[in-house]
């Protein structure tokens, strides 16, 4: 991965509001991009027309869309009642015609990993790129699960992006090895297609334990609403059984994680934050911030279908395992807190939009925080923070992450906020609305 020092943030930036007293908000979230994606796959390949309910419109959306309908598919926008954009229509694609087709992956994780298998079903060549950073990215897991299945995949060496895959219309399927150490996207990406292989898939995950086994479990369980048999009763192996995925209409649940910032703007401020549609049951990882944030000082309720947290003034250290893509969000409390934290389990994540260990420590202590690597994660001592730019590497959760540490620093400049629209495109101006409802301070950044 690239060094955050080889990325030097630019001068000019978004100043990140600091209020001037404790926020008291209600924030609806768009929709949730796990899900958003996973559905449009799955409608995609699906025995009939379906629809998707107030989705995530967003850059890692729109890229799946474009990539499915370079694939074959119709996809439709039509009016619905989301408050953040129109539901989806989704035809699904054919086998192709021997015909060439280009996938932009832009920084997308769930494009470059989910997309590949849908194309090996298809007869004709598609080539896969993306972004600089996205050549970055670990993709060796994906080509040679491809490679295994029979499909014919060009990456002229590199295990990584720019690469083609060229399907014959249909895929075998069977037992198939992989190692998905890197990224539990490997195995979501090869389950969704599985049910399509003539034989089924039986997926075997050999090396270390697979992270984000949650996104997993998120997987199996859509597909399983969509009327495909999945065995996982036997640790780090999946069966697939063949057959149609149902088609169907769905409503997409809040994003849970990019609820995260907002949740964690009540810790940072002294604050109340309720974000409403949140699921009484739900296999996205960011319910764990009804466990995360009570451990950093919070009191959290669920009610009605409304999350509410509240601060209590303090912010407490800890130590925090397995928090995966939620990590950014936990790490900037944590340079706040007052007392020294360590997260664990999250070496996985220096395989992310950029490596999000490197850039975490790298930006806090620009700000004149006390942060080691681990081996698995970070060390985080309490230290006076002043303000500064915050780098953020065309990583929207980096970006996030200054914006909460802004919150109680005054002078935090966010070098590129536009990156949230990966996931979240209007995080800027609910952002500004959070903040301004409970006052803001103002005043130059400086620099450390």
């Amino acid at each position: 991965m690239t060094s955050p020092s080889a990325l030097q943030p630019v001068a000019d930036g978004w100043p990140a509001p600091t209020p001037d007293q404790p926020v008291n908000a209600e924030v609806q979230v768009p929709g949730s991009k796990s899900l958003t994606n996973r559905y449009l796959v799955l409608a995609a390949l699906a025995d009939g027309p379906s629809r998707l309910r107030a989705p995530l419109h967003s850059r890692d959306s729109a890229l799946m869309i474009t990539a499915l309908r370079s694939l074959g598919a119709q996809i439709t926008e039509v009016p619905g009642s989301g408050p953040f954009g129109p539901d989806l229509l989704v035809e699904p694609l054919g086998t192709g015609s021997d015909s060439e087709a280009e996938v932009d992956c832009g920084l997308a994780g769930t494009v470059m990993r989910f997309v590949p298998p849908v194309a090996a079903l298809r007869k004709g060549t598609t080539s896969f790129d993306g972004d600089p950073h996205a050549r970055l990215r670990p993709m060796g897991a994906t080509i040679e699960a491809l490679r295994g299945l029979g499909i014919s995949v060009d990456d002229g060496g590199s295990g990584s992006l720019p690469f083609r895959v060229t399907g014959t219309g249909g895929v075998e399927g069977g037992r198939l090895e992989i190692d998905a150490g890197a990224s539990s996207q490997f195995v979501s990406a090869l389950l969704m297609t599985g049910a399509r292989f003539a034989n089924g898939l039986h997926l075997v995950h050999r090396g270390e334990s697979v992270p984000s086994l949650d996104h997993i479990a998120m997987t199996v369980r859509v597909l399983r609403e969509t009327g495909v048999e999945v065995d996982d009763s036997v640790p780090n192996e999946w069966k697939v059984s063949p057959g149609a995925i149902r088609a169907f209409d769905v409503r997409i649940e809040p994003d849970l994680s990019n609820a995260g910032p907002f949740l964690a703007a009540a810790l940072a401020t002294g604050g109340t934050v309720r974000i409403p549609g949140w699921p009484a049951e739900t296999t996205q990882v960011g319910d764990k911030w009804r466990q995360i944030l009570p451990q950093m000082g919070a009191d959290a309720e669920l009610a009605d279908g409304v999350l509410t947290i509240t601060g209590r003034g303090r912010i407490r250290g800890g130590v925090f395992a397995d928090t995966s893509e939620l990590a950014p969000t936990v790490a900037a409390l944590c340079a706040l807190a007052d007392s020294p934290s360590v997260l664990t389990g999250i070496a996985h994540l220096r395989g992310h939009e950029t490596d999000r260990l490197a850039a975490l420590s790298t930006e806090i202590n620009r700000l004149g925080g006390s942060v080691t690597e681990t081996k698995d994660g970070l060390r985080i001592d309490p230290v006076p923070l002043h303000g500064g730019t915050f780098g953020t590497y065309a990583d929207h959760r980096m970006a996030t992450a200054g914006a909460i540490i802004g919150l109680a620093v005054p002078g935090v400049v966010v070098e590129d906020i536009s990156a949230t629209a990966k996931t979240m495109p209007e995080f800027a101006q609910l952002w500004t609305d959070l903040v301004s409802g409970a006052g803001q301070r103002s005043g130059k950044a400086q620099e450390g």
